[in-house]
């Protein structure tokens, strides 16, 4: 299985999605800031990490929103998806193809990766309360 984390960013009313870019694996699906954790490194390090290296970004990774395995026909994932926000930094595009920030009501109008539609269900739903 493999340990994935990810950032659930938000601003205002709205939250951060990145577009993968075509070359990898599910290119052009929408998905949320994160990636692999690698050895000995904990999920909010590998939040860390990764948020610098694909935006260039600092960001705190505070409580965990949600944790949900998935069955990939490549691999088994357990992305665990922390809410988080941005310390410092502009987000640039060093890796992804696009970002958007929407509104848990636009969630219908991308078309994101498999592991994220529960995440996207409960973001729903949190919407619905705030």
């Amino acid at each position: 299985m493999v340990e994935v984390a990810a950032a659930l960013i938000w601003d205002g009313g709205r939250f951060m999605i990145c577009q993968r870019p075509a070359h990898k694996t599910r290119g052009m699906l929408w998905e949320f800031v994160g990636g692999k954790l690698e050895p000995g490194e904990t999920g909010r390090q590998a939040l860390i990490r990764e948020c610098r290296e694909e935006l260039d970004i600092l960001v705190g990774a505070d409580s965990v929103f949600t944790e949900v395995v998935h069955e990939y026909p490549d691999m088994t994932v357990h992305l665990t998806l922390f809410n988080a926000h941005i310390v410092s930094g502009e987000p640039k595009l060093l890796e992804h193809n696009d970002l958007r920030w929407i509104t848990p009501e636009e969630i219908p109008q991308y078309d994101f990766c498999p592991a994220d539609k529960v995440i996207l269900e409960r973001i729903i739903e949190y919407g619905k309360r705030i």
